[in-house]
C-alpha cells in the first residue's frame, strides 16, 4: 500500500465570510483560518473562498475572491454558489463546506464533479440563533438535513452535535472539535492602559454583538454584583445594530463600571484575556465556544451558560449557571468573586486540559487522516 502521508492533497474551503478574521467574524472563520493554515504546513494546497478582495495567499494558503450579495438573507447562499461553481474547475481532491447555509448547495458538487469527494463539518444548529425569521428558520432546517445527507461525510465539532446528528437525522458523524493554541508565555499587560484595567481587576466576554450570545443577561446580572472588578466585553460586528446599541445604552444606565473594547486581535486580546480574573459566556446557543476555549487556554476558570455545547469542553475546569436565568448568574459570578482560590484552581486545570483535548496541530493532523481515508479507494 503507498504512503499516503507523502501525498499532497488538494484542498477547498467554503463557508468563511472573510479570513483573516476580521469584526463581524465568528467561530466558523476562526476554525477555518487555523485549519487551512496547519494543513498548508502539512504539506497540502488549500485554497479558502471568501468575500473579496483579497491577497492572493495568507498563511501559506491560497486566498480566491467570489461574488455574493451581501444581504442577511442572500449572502450565504450567493457566496456559497459562487464558491461552489468555482471549486468545480480546480481539480480538487476534497471540496469542504463548513456550516449548515453552505451545506445545502454541496449536492452540486457531488453531482457534477466525478474526483473530489464533499465533506461538510456542521458547526451549530444555526435555526436556534434568534435573528432568524421562519423561512429562514426552515431553510437551515433543511440545512441541517443537506449537511449529512449531500456530503460523503460529515463532522460535528462537539459530541453533543454527534449526538443530535443521530438522535434527530439517524446519521453517522465524525467528530473534530474546534481547536485552541495554547499561550505558553505571558503576554504582559502592557495594552490594558488603554482602557484602564489593571491584571485580575476585570471580568471578561469576547464575541460578536447577537442576541443568542447573552450579553444582555451578563449586563444585567454584574449590575447586582458587590465588587471592584469591571466588566470588559470584547467584540461587536453583529447584524443587529439595535441590539448593540440596547446593550450600550443598559450598560451606561447602570452604575457599574462596563467597558466596551470594540473588536481586538493579536497581542491585545492575548493580554486581555491573560489578564481577565475571569471569563464569562451567557450564550443561549452554541456548536463549540472558540472564546470558551481562547480563556481556558489562557488559564482562565470560565462560567457558561449550562447548556449542553459549553458543558462539554469544561472537564471541571469552569463552571455554570442555568441558562438565562439572572439570578443563577449573579449568584454564581458573586460566588466566584468572593472566592478567588477556587478561581485560580480552576484555570491552572483549564490551560492543561485544552492542550491536550484541543491543540490545533493534533486536530489538524487528525482532519488530514480524515481526508486520506476519504479520499483512498475502497478495496
Amino acid at each position: 500500500m503507498p504512503d499516503l502521508t507523502s501525498r499532497k492533497l488538494r484542498i477547498a474551503i467554503i463557508g468563511a465570510r472573510y479570513v483573516p478574521v476580521r469584526q463581524g467574524s465568528g467561530g466558523v472563520e476562526r476554525h477555518i483560518e487555523e485549519l487551512s493554515a496547519r494543513l498548508s504546513e502539512l504539506g497540502h494546497d488549500v485554497t479558502v473562498f471568501v468575500r473579496g478582495p483579497v491577497v492572493s495567499r495568507y498563511r501559506g494558503f491560497r486566498l480566491r475572491s467570489v461574488w455574493s450579495l451581501p444581504t442577511k438573507h442572500l449572502d450565504t447562499f450567493t457566496r456559497t454558489l459562487s464558491a461552489t461553481l468555482l471549486s468545480l474547475s480546480g481539480q480538487f481532491d476534497v471540496i469542504h463546506y463548513h456550516g449548515v447555509g453552505p451545506a445545502t448547495l454541496a449536492w452540486l458538487p457531488r453531482l457534477l464533479s466525478r474526483r473530489a469527494k464533499i465533506v461538510v463539518t456542521f458547526h451549530s444548529i444555526d435555526r436556534q440563533h434568534q435573528k432568524w425569521g421562519l423561512f429562514a428558520r426552515l431553510y437551515l432546517r433543511f440545512g441541517e438535513w443537506a449537511a449529512v445527507r449531500f456530503p460523503h461525510r460529515t463532522i460535528v465539532v462537539s459530541r453533543s452535535l454527534q449526538k443530535y446528528c443521530d438522535r434527530t437525522y439517524q446519521s453517522d458523524t465524525s467528530y473534530i472539535p474546534n481547536g485552541v493554541e495554547v499561550v505558553e508565555k505571558y503576554p504582559g499587560n502592557d495594552r490594558l492602559a488603554k482602557w484602564g484595567l489593571k491584571p485580575n481587576g476585570y471580568l471578561l466576554m469576547v464575541t460578536r454583538f447577537v442576541r443568542q450570545k447573552g450579553i444582555h443577561y451578563l449586563i444585567e446580572a454584574f449590575a447586582r454584583l458587590q465588587t471592584d472588578l469591571q466588566l470588559v466585553i470584547v467584540g461587536g460586528g453583529g447584524s443587529d445594530r439595535d441590539y448593540e446599541d440596547y446593550l450600550k445604552y443598559k450598560a451606561s444606565s447602570s452604575d457599574s463600571c462596563i467597558v466596551f473594547t470594540g473588536f481586538q486581535t493579536g497581542e491585545i486580546l492575548k493580554q486581555l484575556f491573560s489578564n481577565a480574573y475571569l471569563y464569562v459566556h451567557p450564550s443561549e446557543s452554541e456548536g463549540l465556544c472558540t472564546t470558551i476555549l481562547e480563556a481556558m487556554a489562557h488559564g482562565r476558570c470560565v462560567l457558561t451558560s449550562d447548556i449542553p455545547e459549553n458543558r462539554e469542553p469544561l472537564d471541571g475546569s469552569g463552571l455554570t449557571f442555568a441558562n438565562t436565568n439572572v439570578d443563577d448568574l449573579a449568584n454564581k459570578l458573586q460566588s466566584l468573586i468572593n472566592h478567588p482560590e477556587v478561581v485560580k484552581k480552576r484555570g491552572e486545570r483549564a490551560i492543561k486540559w485544552v492542550a491536550l483535548e484541543y491543540n490545533w496541530d493534533r486536530l489538524a493532523r487528525m482532519t488530514e487522516e480524515f481526508y486520506f481515508d476519504l479520499v483512498t479507494p475502497s478495496k
